[in-house]
């Protein structure tokens, strides 16, 4: 009897310092996200500086998948306001537990056409349309909300076939197309570099796409303003800012390591 007893007070004692030390473990994790925004910020301050841009140019968008609403709610105490999300499932999840947070959700990550009716009114902006089957589809959902959706337009410009987007080559032909669609406002162009632990790697693929606005402002398609370029991550943001890009997606160097592998 006494035995059980002191077993199960043993239990108790040590359920209690896990409890402790995963709320030291949390406050730290929470400091270290309010530590990495600013660093971050910094760092897209001094390349803003050095190759003559103003640092409010650059829009910081924190990469938040995998991460847990806590952790959203750190950023969020540490100024950043704009977030992405690569999966529907997990944005819907998100925003229904931060709805009351003064934040703007972003997509990311490959949108499937039947997936398009749950975040539709949900984003601010969607960074991957690749199709014109897709901007179709979320054209129809917004004329049931009656207003535009802005999007940008995903350009391979890697010879890696496991990412998404249009060639760089019918780029053009799909933004006519898809600017007949008068719900559908297209705002710019994203990519993603190669995988690569160089960043100059991907200073080709980010080149090309900036030369391919410039080429598509030229044309003044009715309803195109190509006010951005979503391109660079944490591993290459710093040689995107310095190609023209107006939106960065940082997902480590803010939130850490991945407790799965994704993009960063």
């Amino acid at each position: 009897m006494l035995r059980a007893s002191a077993c199960a007070t043993w239990s108790l004692v040590f359920e209690l310092i896990l409890q402790d030390l995963s709320s030291i473990f949390n406050i730290r994790q929470n400091e270290m996200v309010a530590e990495n925004l600013q660093i971050v910020r910094q760092r897209v301050t001094e390349t803003c500086r050095r190759c003559g841009r103003a640092a409010n140019d650059v829009l910081l968008l924190a990469v938040s998948k995998t991460f847990s609403p806590e952790n959203v709610r750190e950023a969020i105490a540490g100024g950043q306001r704009d977030f992405g999300e690569n999966y529907v499932q997990e944005l819907l999840a998100k925003r229904e537990v931060l709805t009351q947070e003064p934040l703007r959700w972003h997509f990311i990550g490959h949108l499937q056409t039947n997936k398009v009716r749950s975040i539709v009114g949900c984003v601010h902006l969607i960074h991957s349309v690749d199709s014109f089957r897709l901007a179709e589809e979320i054209h129809k959902r917004a004329e049931r909300l009656g207003r535009p959706v802005d999007i940008l337009i995903e350009v391979h410009t890697t010879d890696e076939a496991t990412k998404f987007g249009v060639a760089p080559a019918k780029t053009l032909d799909l933004i006519r197309e898809i600017a007949r669609l008068d719900r559908v406002s297209v705002k710019g162009l994203m990519t993603m570099g190669p995988f690569s632990d160089d960043p100059n790697d991907s200073r080709p693929a980010f080149r090309q796409l900036r030369e391919l606005r410039t080429r598509i402002e030229e044309e003044a398609i009715p309803g195109v303003r190509m006010e951005h370029l979503s391109m660079g991550m944490t591993h290459d943001f710093e040689v995107a800012i310095e190609e023209g890009a107006t939106i960065v997606r940082i997902g480590t160097a803010i939130f850490g390591k991945r407790r799965r592998p994704s993009e960063s």
